[in-house]
């Protein structure tokens, strides 16, 4: 779980495509901005949606290690790159 937690902590600010499974075969997908890392839990702020108005979320590590939550880094710089972090 400390690795999980350094490599989000390069990547605060950045964009981050975030996938959370409900349960019973239901997968939320939402986009937002990784805003802090905290010691067992990170923040998304997710994007202006329709009908909401600005929201956050928190996840623990253990989420992303247990593949409840899976996040992918989307690079702003230009390059291209993505990076999964599972």
């Amino acid at each position: 779980m400390e690795q999980i937690r350094k490599e989000l902590t390069r990547h605060i600010g950045k964009r981050v495509i975030l996938k959370a499974d409900k349960g019973r075969k239901k997968i939320v997908t939402r986009r937002g901005r990784l805003v802090e890392v905290y010691s067992s839990l990170f923040v998304v702020d997710i994007e202006h949606e329709v009908s909401e108005g600005k929201r956050t979320i928190s996840y623990t590590f253990s989420d992303v290690l247990t593949s409840t939550v899976r996040l992918t880094i989307i690079d702003d710089d230009g390059a291209g790159e993505n990076k999964k972090i599972s």
